[in-house]
């Protein structure tokens, strides 16, 4: 098991599902759920965003199916976490970068460890002098 990106040739999951309307349908449905319930902000650097500046990360991707060649959107809620294009790649270098975050974790650990220390990275870096 690797949490570590693989290049978008061999990724069907970025060449193919992130670019898919299923995924653009789920994602919309992500935002008005999440609209209704809060405000949006980075769960990186909890400054606000909207559908446009933010982006969504999978903590798992055991909602991301293909069935009969057809990508399926089942992911849960709970399953995705808004932020913004910087706080997600600098998350995304943090589990690429540590070899247990990208080799001995779940998903979902390895990213909720790393937006831990990305948030307390992040506050450090806001509240300096």
């Amino acid at each position: 098991m690797s949490n570590a990106r693989r290049g978008a040739v061999r990724n069907s999951y970025r060449t193919g599902y992130l670019r898919s309307p299923v995924w653009f349908a789920r994602r919309d449905k992500w935002f008005r759920t999440q609209e209704r319930r809060h405000p949006l902000t980075c769960a990186a650097c909890d400054r606000p965003g909207t559908r446009r500046t933010l982006e969504l990360h999978h903590l798992t991707y055991r909602g991301v199916r293909v069935l009969d060649g057809r990508w399926l959107a089942t992911e849960k809620h709970d399953d995705l976490t808004a932020l913004h294009p910087f706080c997600h790649e600098l998350l995304h270098r943090l589990i690429d970068r540590d070899r247990i975050l990208a080799r001995s974790r779940t998903h979902r650990d390895a990213s909720r460890i790393a937006l831990q220390r990305l948030r307390a990275t992040l506050t450090r870096e806001t509240s300096a002098p």
